[in-house]
């Protein structure tokens, strides 16, 4: 393996071989230390989104800004892989950012200067991102963007947008982006933290067409009191199992059904699919039928969202402690092969369409911005063959045994139920474990993994 090029060497192939100019500004400004910036303890970033309706100069001056920004980003990624792959030479973020002001200054790639140049160097900011999670080991390489899959995004920082709060209405403001004259009509569907001046704003448009507005802000979110068991100071904790036949089961027999939005929009689904297979490629009418199909998976996305979100705040306030069983769901969405592939080309979308990863999600973060412990029981844990009476043991269930009955101490179970009271006493044990080892005066984190328990547990 060839060893990387540095120094002036490197310097010379990045200015004749690659077309990265010299570093020469601020060059005479002598170095001042970098200033920490000092928050308000409990102070968390989170994100409000809002649908916005552009005008169609707007929409169209969007449009251009999601393709700028897929186009600097795959230059930028094509950039750094011919720098490696031919002369062994790495790039970063500022050499692509100095990359970018030489590309607008060719005339075939001039119609860059019309978009605002923060949003690009977002873009190339979020290249850097990618190829970082790939030099951790966290994701892959990073792979080009594609206008017909990739999504429409640009993000803008302080200086790429304007924000002139509404004295009438606090928490709501008029927003200018650059490079437009007239403001975002925003549909303010709930106030922002009143005085304060957003991190920064990202714009997207979906499949559907929508456009929507996202405003990340900093904020001091308050914990939620504790919540304890009646005429006890333990800690209230619910067992939840995640399934199919049944979305959520708590360890009080509570269930949450399964919605089954998939199943219930099917044929209309299949029928929009055929119709869209009948039309010409590239025809206006195929793409009005893709738009229907859209339109029609955006509602159904939004209303299983809307579900999870209401289901996860109530879990979130009426209890302290969460427990959850470990679900490799990337594992369970194998491909289908073989004899059984539509059997489990069935069993894949079911499961997509229980979104048991956007469940885990949303439990992750409001535990830790309210207070609250997640834990997560390891995926060997026996919670549905074990009976929650006597804990013994029994041999393994078929997936269609909903009832069963433990032979050492005849209690009869639910299979859900079971194994709902199974995971909470083993994520209160998990508890407990991590609880009594920390120092006094530490908290108890939010997240609690069965697989990183010895990382939670200091050493004696």
């Amino acid at each position: 393996m060839t060893d990387r090029v540095t120094g002036e060497e490197a310097q010379r192939i990045k200015r004749e071989l690659l077309g990265v100019g010299d570093r020469t500004k601020h060059q005479a400004r002598k170095a001042a230390p970098l200033k920490g910036l000092v928050r308000e303890p409990g102070t968390q970033q989170r994100v409000y989104r809002f649908r916005f309706y552009p005008t169609p100069d707007q929409a169209a001056q969007l449009t251009q800004t999601f393709g700028a920004c897929r186009w600097v980003y795959n230059e930028g990624l094509a950039l750094r892989a011919k720098a490696w792959e031919e002369h062994k030479v790495s790039l970063g973020f500022a050499e692509t950012c100095r990359a970018l002001t030489g590309w607008k200054r060719v005339p075939e790639t001039a119609w860059l200067k019309e978009t605002s140049s923060t949003v690009l160097q977002q873009a190339l900011r979020h290249l850097d991102s990618a190829f970082t999670r790939f030099f951790k080991g966290s994701a892959k390489y990073p792979q080009r963007k594609s206008k017909h899959r990739s999504k429409d995004s640009a993000t803008y920082v302080r200086t790429g947008f304007r924000w002139v709060e509404e004295p009438t209405r606090p928490g709501t403001a008029t927003v200018l982006l650059a490079k437009q004259t007239t403001p975002l009509d925003v549909r303010w569907s709930r106030a922002l933290p009143p005085g304060q001046l957003p991190v920064r704003l990202t714009v997207t448009r979906d499949r559907a067409g929508r456009f929507f507005l996202s405003v990340l802000v900093e904020e001091v979110i308050v914990p939620l009191p504790e919540v304890f068991r009646q005429d006890s100071q333990e800690p209230k904790a619910v067992g939840l199992d995640l399934g199919l036949a049944t979305l959520v089961t708590m360890d009080d027999g509570e269930k949450l059904p399964h919605p089954r939005l998939l199943a219930k929009y099917e044929k209309q689904l299949s029928s929009l699919q055929r119709d869209l297979h009948r039309k010409k490629k590239g025809s206006k009418n195929r793409g009005k039928v893709r738009d229907r199909i859209a339109r029609l998976y955006a509602s159904i996305g939004d209303v299983r969202r809307d579900l999870l979100d209401q289901f996860t705040n109530r879990l979130v306030r009426e209890n302290q402690v969460l427990v959850v069983e470990d679900l490799p769901v990337v594992n369970l969405l194998r491909r289908a092969t073989g004899k059984g592939r539509r059997r489990k080309a069935a069993l894949n979308r079911s499961i997509i369409d229980a979104a048991w990863g956007e469940l885990l999600r949303q439990l992750r973060y409001k535990c830790a911005w309210y207070g609250r412990t997640l834990v997560i029981v390891d995926r060997f844990f026996p919670s549905t063959r074990r009976c929650s009476a006597c804990h013994a043991k029994g041999p393994k269930l078929d997936v269609s045994v909903r009832e069963w009955t433990c032979a050492e101490c005849g209690a009869a179970h639910d299979r859900d139920t079971n194994a709902a009271v199974n995971l909470r006493d083993e994520g209160m044990r998990l508890y407990w474990t991590v609880a009594l080892a920390l120092p006094p005066g530490r908290v108890q984190p939010p997240v609690i993994k069965a697989s990183e328990l010895l990382d939670l547990v200091p050493a004696a």
